[in-house]
């Protein structure tokens, strides 16, 4: 069984923590334990003493585990800019040791630790550092958020290719409808279903869409825990 997955996305914005909680809370319904991990997150808040990060907090949340930000986010920055230039105005290097650390802690703590990208695939995390190394460095294997809406497509296949060009196993994708109205939405799904060479592993229906439910599937956790 995988001890965990990489959540990336196709981009800013595509849905990729809508995607890790709805997996994390799927897996805690199969009995496991479950806790979420953010290793680099830009764009936080002030609370209790330390910056901390929405969509962090979000998984946090959802894993229902007791476990202290520092080790779910180790890499929090306040402005919400690319993490490598909010790293360097803090005069801050995001290195693999901290994170390491951080993922050992909590694959100790619990059976399964969802990892949430930031951004794409390709984004600098610093000068020799970017979330592809960073997956790499983890050795999980990756789930590809794809945002549901105008351009998907492109940034689909550009994702998948630069993903399997890496070497790291990848599982599948997840569609996020993050357009509410986007349109011919139950083609484009098709056609993602018949271009990217890796499953679907579930589609998440943005809540305001009327109809979106009609193309809904549920997480496909045997498939995400390898069984």
């Amino acid at each position: 069984m995988n001890r965990g997955v990489f959540v990336t996305g196709t981009d800013t914005g595509c849905g990729k923590t809508h995607a890790s909680v709805t997996l994390i809370r799927a897996l805690r319904a199969r009995g496991l334990r479950v806790t979420g991990f953010k290793p680099v997150a830009a764009g936080a808040d002030w609370c209790d003493g330390e910056w901390r990060n929405d969509d962090a907090s979000a998984l946090l949340a959802a894993s229902g585990l007791d476990l202290p930000y520092a080790t779910v986010n180790p890499y929090c920055f306040a402005p919400a800019i690319a993490p490598h230039l909010a790293a360097a105005e803090e005069r801050v290097t995001v290195s693999p040791g901290p994170i390491n650390a951080a993922f050992a802690k909590l694959c100790g703590a619990s059976d399964f630790v969802v990892v949430e990208g930031a951004g794409g695939w390709r984004v600098p995390l610093g000068p020799d550092l970017d979330i592809q190394r960073l997956a790499l460095v983890l050795g999980l294997p990756v789930i590809l958020v794809v945002g549901l809406r105008l351009g998907c497509l492109n940034h689909a296949v550009l994702s998948e290719q630069a993903i399997k060009a890496s070497g790291a196993v990848f599982l599948g994708w997840v569609g996020s409808q993050v357009d509410p109205e986007m349109p011919r939405l139950r083609q484009n799904i098709a056609t993602l279903e018949s271009i990217l060479p890796v499953p679907c592993l579930g589609i998440l229906p943005h809540v305001d869409a009327a109809g979106a439910a009609d193309c809904a599937s549920p997480i496909a956790i045997d498939a995400v825990l390898g069984l």
